[in-house]
This record gives structure tokens, sequence and C-alpha cells, in this order.
């Protein structure tokens, strides 16, 4: 049994590795770099929205715990906020510093054929 499943990886391996086609592999990285360039907005959204409950939480609690729970809160959306913008940030220097164009198509290395 062992053999069989060894077997069956072993021969389905280039398969697995798109060693004789790339263009699965960049589709894929298109749309993996397409999602995460669809998520930073709606994450910073959602730091925002949290951030302004937690303050709106703190103004028009009438408890100290209300007002405890809304500082919790917006400390929560800050910080996310903060590492969101930060990583973005980050990301940007780094393609500007190594001259990587944003708009460029994603560019994988090929396998070279004989001929």
């Amino acid at each position: 049994m062992k053999k069989a499943i060894f077997s069956a990886f072993v021969l389905t391996l280039p398969l697995i590795a798109s060693a004789q086609q790339l263009q699965p592999l960049q589709n894929f990285a298109g749309s993996v770099g397409r999602l995460v360039a669809a998520l930073v907005p709606i994450l910073v959204t959602i730091a925002l929205v949290v951030f302004i409950w937690g303050l709106v939480r703190y103004i028009w609690g009438g408890t100290k715990a209300d007002h405890a729970g809304g500082r919790k809160i917006m400390i929560a959306g800050l910080i996310s906020l903060f590492v969101i913008v930060s990583v973005w940030g980050i990301i940007f220097l780094a393609q500007d510093a190594l001259g990587i164009n944003r708009g460029a198509p994603v560019q994988s290395p090929g396998v070279p054929v004989p001929r």
C-alpha cells in the first residue's frame, strides 16, 4: 500500500510541480496578488469601524465598565490600523527600493526547452 501511494506521488510529481507549463502558476500568483490588493482596503475599513465603535462606546457609555470596554476596543482598533498601514508601507518601500513596478504583471521563471 505504501509503495503504491509513493509510486503515484512520484509519477504525478511533474504535474503537481507544473514543470511542463507555468501558465497555471502565473494565473495563480496573479489571482493571489489581486486578492491581497482587494483585502487591504477592506481590512483598513474594518479596523476604522472598530475604532469608531470603541469611541462611541467610550463617549456614550454610562458606566465605568462601558468606558473601560470602549477604551480596549479603541486601542485594538488603533493597533490594527497601525499594523495594517505599516506593513502596507513597508511593502511599498521594499518595492521602490528593489525597483519593482507595482502595475507590472507577475513574471515567473520558465523551464528551458531543449531544441
